[in-house]
């Protein structure tokens, strides 16, 4: 694969976020907890999100990622723990919040744009203000010839960016997402990961990021935590300190590679990896 130069900017520091922290505090979740057969997806977990910050949790599957992620939104209860968004805890759903998961979950018998306009009728929002807001994000992702399209009629790519925009349409403080590529190829995970960069980077809204892909978490992150098979509890914090906006290949940049060997080393040595050597810089880690 071609190494790509890496080359510094300050667009993403130049931006007042318009995010909000997040302060997750000795959070765990036991499901049936009133049965005979409870079941500990997560264990205590402590996790503070700055404002304006691009965070992944990355683990193995059933790690309880995802039930981080709805605890979070408000859609799931807690077992234990308190959940702070802003300066408000989370004891019912978070409404200033946009939510996107590996499914489209686009409506077949309504177009694009009406898909995305949606939020405005779920939200009681002006839809003509929505609507103004839809257009500049369906130009930005270069969709403009999509607006009036059914689903039937677009590509994997162009669903998910619709999808993305509708997430994105009255610009929420907080934006959670849970596999959104999941289900795409490969070179359009690539394009939609760039075009997710440069849209937060222009309001800097807080993301929680789920993801099975080390690389995907590299490549968008500001922090990365790791988690451990369930159940599921951090055990390393990553700071990633790569230059935005990040070239949509990476490729075999020394300073991409160490990151991502780091956490490829965490799932070796917690048996989630079988048959690779574990990293230096990661064995070396306590």
């Amino acid at each position: 694969m071609t190494t790509e130069t890496i080359m510094p900017t300050t667009a993403s520091n130049d931006v007042t976020p318009a995010g909000v922290p997040i302060r997750i505090d000795g959070v765990s979740k036991i499901f049936g907890e009133d049965t005979d057969k409870p079941f500990r997806a997560l264990k205590s977990l402590s996790i503070n999100i700055e404002a304006g910050e691009f965070v992944s949790v990355v683990g193995p599957s059933g790690c309880g990622k995802s039930t981080l992620m709805l605890m979070v939104a408000g859609l799931l209860e807690r077992s234990e723990g308190t959940i702070v968004v802003g300066n408000r805890a989370v004891d019912k759903p978070v409404t200033d919040v946009g939510i996107a998961f590996q499914d489209h979950l686009l409506l077949e018998f309504r177009t694009a744009m009406e898909n995305v306009l949606l939020q405005a009728d779920i939200r009681g929002l002006p839809r003509d203000k929505i609507g103004a807001r839809a257009r500049e994000l369906f130009a930005q992702l270069r969709l403009q010839h999509a607006v009036d399209k059914y689903p039937r009629q677009l590509s994997g790519g162009m669903r998910q960016r619709v999808s993305l925009i509708r997430t994105l349409v009255h610009d929420p403080s907080l934006i959670l997402m849970d596999e959104p590529f999941g289900a795409l190829d490969a070179l359009t995970r690539l394009q939609v990961r760039m075009d997710l960069e440069a849209l937060w980077m222009r309001r800097r809204p807080t993301v929680l990021f789920i993801t099975h892909s080390v690389e995907e978490a590299v490549g968008l992150s500001d922090r990365i935590f790791v988690m451990s098979p369930t159940p599921g509890e951090v055990v390393d914090e990553i700071v990633v300190e790569l230059p935005r906006p990040r070239p949509i290949v990476l490729g075999d940049a020394p300073e991409f590679a160490r990151y991502v060997d780091t956490i490829y080393g965490h799932f070796a040595r917690m048996g989630v990896l079988h048959g690779i050597e574990v990293p230096r810089a990661s064995a070396e880690q306590p």
